[in-house]
Protein backbone atom coordinates (compact mmCIF):
# COMPACT_ATOMS: atom_id res chain seq x y z
CA UNK A 1 0.00 0.00 0.00
CA UNK A 2 1.54 3.24 -0.94
CA UNK A 3 1.12 6.42 1.00
CA UNK A 4 0.15 10.04 0.43
CA UNK A 5 4.23 11.38 0.05
CA UNK A 6 4.71 8.37 -2.18
CA UNK A 7 2.23 9.38 -4.39
CA UNK A 8 2.84 12.51 -4.49
CA UNK A 9 7.17 12.15 -5.41
CA UNK A 10 5.56 9.57 -8.07
CA UNK A 11 3.69 11.83 -9.54
CA UNK A 12 6.55 14.71 -9.62
CA UNK A 13 8.91 12.74 -11.38
CA UNK A 14 11.29 12.17 -8.59
CA UNK A 15 13.76 8.72 -9.35
CA UNK A 16 15.36 6.62 -7.49
CA UNK A 17 18.46 7.77 -5.65
CA UNK A 18 21.86 7.17 -7.56
CA UNK A 19 23.99 4.33 -7.20
CA UNK A 20 27.07 4.11 -4.94
CA UNK A 21 29.45 3.95 -8.26
CA UNK A 22 28.01 6.84 -9.85
CA UNK A 23 27.58 8.76 -6.88
CA UNK A 24 31.85 7.86 -6.22
CA UNK A 25 31.58 9.46 -10.10
CA UNK A 26 30.06 12.57 -9.51
CA UNK A 27 32.61 12.62 -6.75
CA UNK A 28 35.81 12.21 -7.76
CA UNK A 29 34.70 14.75 -11.35
CA UNK A 30 33.85 17.28 -8.03
CA UNK A 31 37.54 16.74 -6.73
CA UNK A 32 38.65 16.68 -10.35
CA UNK A 33 37.57 20.40 -10.71
CA UNK A 34 35.29 19.17 -13.07
CA UNK A 35 32.25 21.24 -14.37
CA UNK A 36 28.78 20.64 -13.05
CA UNK A 37 27.58 20.99 -17.00
CA UNK A 38 30.38 18.60 -17.95
CA UNK A 39 29.90 16.13 -15.59
CA UNK A 40 26.02 16.04 -15.79
CA UNK A 41 26.55 15.54 -19.21
CA UNK A 42 29.14 12.81 -18.71
CA UNK A 43 26.90 11.12 -16.92
CA UNK A 44 23.24 11.43 -18.44
CA UNK A 45 21.79 12.95 -15.13
CA UNK A 46 20.26 16.27 -14.28
CA UNK A 47 22.43 19.26 -13.61
CA UNK A 48 20.59 19.85 -10.06
CA UNK A 49 21.74 16.25 -9.06
CA UNK A 50 25.03 16.85 -9.59
CA UNK A 51 25.10 20.47 -7.81
CA UNK A 52 23.63 19.09 -4.57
Amino acid sequence: MQTASTNICERMGRSQELSDSKRGTVIGCHLCTKSIHDISLFLNIPRSTVGL
